[in-house]
């Protein structure tokens, strides 16, 4: 059946679950607020120009994770999901994702965001599968490190690749909705690239390409 594939940050919500999480671990005393979330922003930023090295980035928001339990950190972020994020998913999206279940789609979440935030809101949204960064664990507590190829950039292609597989898909006929020019390698693998509330990158070349752009509020 043809897949449906979404990005998750600055697409399906409004905003970004790393830096938001970020911003609870503040609140729940993980971190000092104002100089871990004046760093968090910085990074971003850098993401956004499409000059971040994820693997510093996931070391830095990894670190108060680390030697926490994984029941530990699930236990609250079933509650953030539902208070912060649930209020910032485009209405568009959930039309949208509506659509293509309607079609019979397969439905896929593919984020450059840890899983275990991705996970459950994707979840939230209303889509059980998902692709994410892979968190490292040892009897059952956060190591601070990432496991496997990082879904970030050209890992998001090699990754889903491997998932096809494994699964028995193909991108025949695929879409793939994205606001991000770091999702360029992605979107030039799919038969319906769609550019979702693009940055201006991805813009030009979705302008220039000729592919769909919306805009979801």
């Amino acid at each position: 059946m043809p897949l449906a594939i979404f990005d998750l940050d600055e697409t399906l919500i409004d905003g970004d679950c790393a830096s938001l999480w970020s911003e609870q671990m503040a609140r729940l005393g993980w971190v000092d607020a104002d100089s871990f979330v004046r760093r968090d922003h910085e990074l971003m930023a850098a993401y956004s120009r499409g000059e971040l090295a994820m693997e510093d980035y996931m070391a830095f928001t990894l670190e108060p994770l680390l030697g926490r339990t994984e029941e530990e950190v699930d236990h609250l972020v079933g509650p953030w999901v539902e208070e912060v994020i649930e209020p910032l998913i485009f209405s568009d999206a959930t039309r949208c994702i509506a659509a293509h279940r309607a079609a019979g789609d397969r439905l896929l979440v593919i984020s450059a965001s840890g899983v275990h935030l991705v996970k459950p809101i994707a979840e939230r949204i209303g889509i059980d599968e998902v692709l994410a960064i892979d968190l490292e664990a040892a009897h059952g507590a956060y190591t601070g490190n990432t496991r496997g190829t990082l879904t970030y950039r050209e890992g998001k292609v090699t990754r889903l690749l491997e998932w096809l597989q494994a699964e028995g898909e193909t991108l025949e006929g695929a879409a793939f909705y994205s606001d991000s020019r770091n999702d360029l390698p992605l979107l030039q693998q799919v038969s319906r690239p769609v550019a979702v509330n693009p940055d201006p990158v991805l813009r030009a070349h979705a302008e220039q390409a000729g592919w769909e752009v919306l805009h979801w509020r």
